[in-house]
C-alpha cells in the first residue's frame, strides 16, 4: 500500500486531508505543491489533477480529487483504521449532512475573505502581462475569475454578503454543540475535520469585531479540543511555505 498526498500548507482543503491520514495512523509520502508559484497548473501537476487543484491523492496509481472525496475514499479504502464516521445510518447521514454544509455553505465564503486578503496580495504583485500568462493556464473558468477579482478587489457588499454568511455558520454550529460533543454525536468525524479545516483557526482572526469567545462558547471549545488532537498537531506542524507577513490572513499565527 503506497499513499501519496499532494497539498498546499496545511490549512483548508490541504489541512482537511491531511488530518485523516494522522488520524487513520496511514503512512504517506507528502508531496508540496507551492501554490505561491503556481505549481499546481505546471504540466507535471495537471497530468496527475487536469483541475489544477490540491489535495490530490494518489493511492496506488488510483487518483482522488476534491477533498470530502478523498476523506471518504479513505474511510472505505482502510475499514481497519481507526474510523472518522459513526458507521451507522442514521450517524453518517448526520455527518454528511454538516459535509455538505460546510461544503456549500461555509468553504467559499471564508475563502473569499481569504484571496481578499492573502491571495489578492500575491496577485497584484505580478506584473500585467504576466498575470494574463498565468490566467491563461489556470483549467477552471470559475478559478481564473476567482484570481481576477482577487486582483481588482471584491466587493464591499459582496465581503458583507459572506461574512453574513459565515455569522450564520458560527451560531448554527454552536447550537449543534449544545448537548452534542461533536458536530454529528457523539463521535469526532470528517464533518468536524471540514470545519475545522476551514473555520476553526481562522475565523477569530480574520473577524475579531465577532468576539467569537463571547458569541459561540461551545464553539471555541470544541475548537480548543479538537485543536489538541495529536493527529491535527501532527498535519498543523507539516511545512507552511506562506510568506511571513501574509499568514495571519492565512490562519497561520503561529
Amino acid at each position: 500500500m503506497a499513499l501519496k498526498l499532494y497539498h498546499a500548507e496545511p490549512l483548508a482543503n490541504s489541512l482537511k486531508s491531511m488530518a485523516p491520514l494522522f488520524e487513520k495512523q496511514l503512512p504517506f509520502e507528502s508531496i508540496y505543491v507551492n501554490l505561491h508559484k503556481f505549481e499546481q497548473h505546471e504540466s507535471w501537476f495537471l497530468a496527475i489533477n487536469p483541475e489544477g487543484q490540491v489535495p490530490v491523492l494518489d493511492h496506488d496509481g488510483t487518483i482522488v480529487t476534491h477533498s470530502t472525496v478523498i476523506n471518504e475514499y479513505l474511510e472505505d479504502a482502510f475499514p481497519d483504521a481507526p474510523p472518522l464516521r459513526p458507521n451507522t445510518p442514521a450517524g453518517n447521514a448526520r455527518m454528511r449532512y454538516w459535509n455538505k454544509f460546510v461544503d456549500e455553505h461555509v468553504m467559499n465564503h471564508v475563502s473569499m475573505h481569504g484571496w481578499h486578503r492573502l491571495v489578492g496580495l500575491i496577485a497584484r504583485k505580478i506584473a500585467a502581462g504576466e498575470f494574463e500568462q498565468l490566467m491563461e493556464r489556470i483549467p477552471l473558468p470559475d478559478q481564473r475569475r476567482k484570481w481576477m477579482a482577487a486582483r481588482s478587489g471584491f466587493s464591499e457588499q459582496q465581503l458583507a454578503d459572506a461574512t453574513a454568511k459565515i455569522e450564520y455558520a458560527v451560531d448554527k454550529v454552536e447550537r449543534q454543540l449544545d448537548g452534542n460533543p461533536w458536530l454529528a454525536g457523539e463521535s469526532f468525524t470528517l464533518a468536524d475535520i471540514n470545519f475545522y479545516s476551514h473555520c476553526g483557526m481562522m475565523v477569530e482572526r480574520m473577524f475579531p469585531e465577532m468576539e467569537i469567545a463571547k458569541r459561540a462558547p461551545r464553539l471555541v471549545e470544541w475548537r480548543d479540543r479538537v485543536t489538541v488532537r495529536p493527529a491535527m498537531q501532527q498535519a498543523l506542524t507539516m511545512p507552511d511555505h506562506t510568506e511571513p507577513g501574509l499568514r495571519t490572513w492565512s490562519g497561520h499565527a503561529r
